[in-house]
């Protein structure tokens, strides 16, 4: 990837399973609809079997769509020039999804696409040595996005905090939807007028240095746990200031944008 240029990695977590678990159906076929909740059902370990996928959605708790992922990072200012590096399983509805993306970004790549069948051998029967190479893929990105807050998203982008905070943009999906539907509707085009208000959204939300957040006021117990922002995801200032020098350069940042 580095010996073309810069790129960015799309953590796209749009997988078979990750939709059947979350419950999401937004733009899929009736009968696409009914295969991931037929799948949810019969999964003994997943607990909660009745989903409103509208609710869910509405609510931010929806991966992206690839097409949805195009608008946005189209809208963020990125030109069709961009390559984007593809870091997740197989995307469900294979390339006809992957072409929604690619109307906005023809250049698409993957493991799959990059490395050769001889050399994915080793790891090829084992999913976690398949994820760890799209990790250090994202890692090592020039921007990082997520489609979706899931563990592996929140590790790379604590570990690209702890290495310099390289850019590392979080979709704020509850807000996007809004925007989505919008368009959908016909009230908004993609356009200028769009494009400023995404990004006047994620403007602090693109790696910058910020102190890890705790959990609400008064919040005790498990709740206490559960509310405050994992340390892998941000371990500023834990792990970040172990010299006077960067004290001193994440203090200022800090302070310049009005965090402390």
């Amino acid at each position: 990837m580095r010996s073309n240029g810069p790129y960015i990695s799309l953590h796209l977590r749009y997988e078979k399973d990750m939709l059947a678990f979350s419950g999401c159906t937004y733009g899929l076929t009736d009968e696409e609809a009914d295969d991931l909740t037929s799948i949810r059902e019969n999964t003994v370990h997943w607990k909660i079997k009745i989903i409103n996928s509208t609710e869910q959605r509405v609510k931010g708790l929806c991966p992206l769509t690839p097409k949805e992922v195009g608008i946005f990072l189209h809208s963020l200012g990125y030109p069709s020039s961009t390559r984007i590096y593809i870091a997740a399983g197989e995307i469900y509805g294979g390339s006809q999804r992957i072409a929604e993306l690619q109307t906005y970004f023809p250049s698409i790549m993957r493991k799959e696409t990059i490395a050769s069948a001889e050399e994915l051998v080793p790891f090829s029967n084992h999913s976690s040595q398949m994820a760890a190479l799209d990790y250090i893929v994202s890692v090592e990105s020039d921007v990082f996005v997520p489609s979706y807050s899931g563990n592996m998203a929140r590790a790379v982008e604590g570990h690209r905090r702890f290495l310099g905070h390289r850019k590392t943009i979080i979709p704020d999906r509850k807000e996007l939807v809004m925007l989505f539907d919008k368009l959908d509707a016909g009230e908004i085009q993609v356009g200028p007028k769009f494009s400023r208000e995404v990004m006047e959204i994620h403007k602090r939300r693109q790696g910058a240095p910020r102190k890890r957040k705790g959990p609400p006021t008064g919040t005790k117990g498990k709740d206490r746990y559960r509310t405050e922002e994992a340390f892998y995801t941000n371990p500023l200032p834990d792990c970040l200031c172990q010299s006077p020098l960067t004290s001193s350069l994440v203090e200022t940042t800090l302070k310049n944008r009005g965090h402390v």
